[in-house]
């Protein structure tokens, strides 16, 4: 019996999941050969420091410090970036594809950054980049949307895209103890990075929309164009007042096209979403993606996001997918339904949703000076701007002298409720800014 073909795999980056994938290959090489009818054999990694100690063993032999080696040597089929960031990633990344090589990439904010010309560089050298690992961890959302649900346009898609704050957020809920505890928890355990900022002020989630923004309706949305905003002003008393109207909080990612008007939005924000609803009862480190489309109607994925295992499962989806991409020559291998038509035109054939025409209901909390009269003043601002009150609880705030006024609105539009939220932090009753929720009315 001849020796089977060897594939030959380049990993840029031996971190977390670089270190994953490598154990992870190693630990099923027999059963992949078996499936594939190729051996898979990873001929280099290249790292940052040679001497790091790492938790899997890895011949000194097989260790390079220079990535773009790695990304330009010949022998190698398959370039796995797993460096993260956007410089020595961007630069690796185009020179494999450059090549014609296939490359399996993790990195959302890469994509997020230079999708545009990744995938022109794919096209015109006939290499083909793949990126399950980008979003969502172990959840094969990418290829759904790719491949299982291409018969279907998506009017709407969301969902948790970050185990970092879906953590936090359950700890707030169920522990009722404050944000600031539960991160510091979440960093003792590993679940967030040291600095914070890009989970938790949403950043790390925009990534994630831009991707499957374009994965669904090929077009490059920046995150400067969306609504972002973060976990990080949430309180558990916000946690109570949610479940007295019935709701819990999730940062969610969503994504809404009108394609009677070809609009489309892409937000980024805390969302209150009816206890009942099967997103809201996705807790700890998992993710979960809600799905609508026109033909299937509305799937539901859930999983974990995040972590070794997930990300490097991934990685090796791809990575299999590679072998069948390399086996066969499939040289138009399209990673995006209406990448042909719009070659990654930043808006190619919609626009952005201006925002008065982003709907939704609204929670407000108001920290406010503990006096007469504050309440009738709120209510004149919400009328002047048009903004209809549907409910309010109004008890002492956390803070000595200060009460606390929760609404709920009825149907408004954004513009208004940012014309209102900036008249009423020009009050002179107010103790600080006004915390702003969306309402997740999501007709699945």
């Amino acid at each position: 019996m001849s020796a089977p073909h060897v594939i030959r795999i380049g990993l840029c980056g031996l971190g977390t999941v670089g270190q994953g994938v490598w154990k992870h290959l190693d630990h099923a090489s027999a059963e992949l050969e078996s499936r594939l009818g190729v051996k898979l054999e990873i001929t280099v990694a290249a790292v940052r420091d040679k001497k790091k100690k790492r938790t899997v063993r890895i011949p000194a032999t097989k260790i390079t410090d220079d990535p773009i080696a790695v990304a330009s040597d010949p022998a190698i089929d398959i370039v796995c970036e797993l460096i993260g960031g956007t410089d020595v990633a961007r630069d690796v990344t185009l020179a494999a594809l450059a090549l014609g090589k296939v490359v399996v990439s993790a990195n959302k904010a890469l994509i997020c950054k230079h999708g545009a010309e990744i995938f022109a560089m794919a096209r015109k050298h006939g290499g083909h980049f793949l990126f399950e690992a980008s979003v969502a961890g172990g959840i094969p959302i990418i290829k759904s949307l790719r491949e299982g649900l291409v018969a279907n346009r998506f009017p709407l898609i969301y969902g948790i895209l970050n185990g970092t704050c879906n953590y936090i957020l359950t700890q707030m809920e169920e522990q009722d103890i404050p944000y600031a505890s539960v991160l510091a928890d979440a960093k003792a355990l590993g679940y967030a990075e040291a600095d914070e900022s890009l989970d938790v002020q949403g950043w790390d989630t925009a990534h994630k929309a831009a991707v499957l923004t374009y994965l669904a309706h090929g077009v490059w949305v920046q995150t400067e164009q969306m609504v972002v905003e973060g976990i990080d002003r949430l309180t558990p008393a916000d946690f109570r007042h949610a479940a007295t109207f019935g709701y819990g909080i999730k940062l969610l990612a969503i994504i809404a096209r009108d394609f009677a008007t070809n609009e489309l939005s892409v937000r980024v924000h805390p969302t209150l979403l009816p206890e009942s609803h099967v997103v809201a009862k996705v807790s700890g480190v998992f993710n979960a993606v809600s799905v609508k489309g026109d033909v299937v109607g509305t799937t539901l994925y859930i999983g974990r996001g995040a972590g070794q295992d997930a990300t490097s499962s991934a990685v090796i989806s791809d990575i299999v997918d590679a072998v069948a991409l390399l086996r066969n020559d499939r040289r138009a291998f399209i990673t995006s339904r209406k990448e042909a038509a719009t070659k990654g035109r930043p808006l190619g054939d919609c626009r952005l949703a201006p925002a008065e025409h982003i709907r939704g209901r609204y929670y407000l909390r108001l920290t406010v000076k503990d006096r007469p009269g504050v309440l009738a003043q709120v209510a004149s601002v919400m009328a002047e701007k048009n903004v209809s009150i549907a409910s309010v609880i109004q008890n002492r705030a956390d803070r000595p002298d200060a009460a606390s006024i929760v609404l709920t609105t009825h149907e408004s539009n954004e513009r208004a409720i940012q014309a209102t939220l900036a008249r009423l932090a020009k009050l002179p009753s107010m103790v600080e800014a006004p915390l702003l929720l969306r309402i997740g009315d999501f007709a699945d």
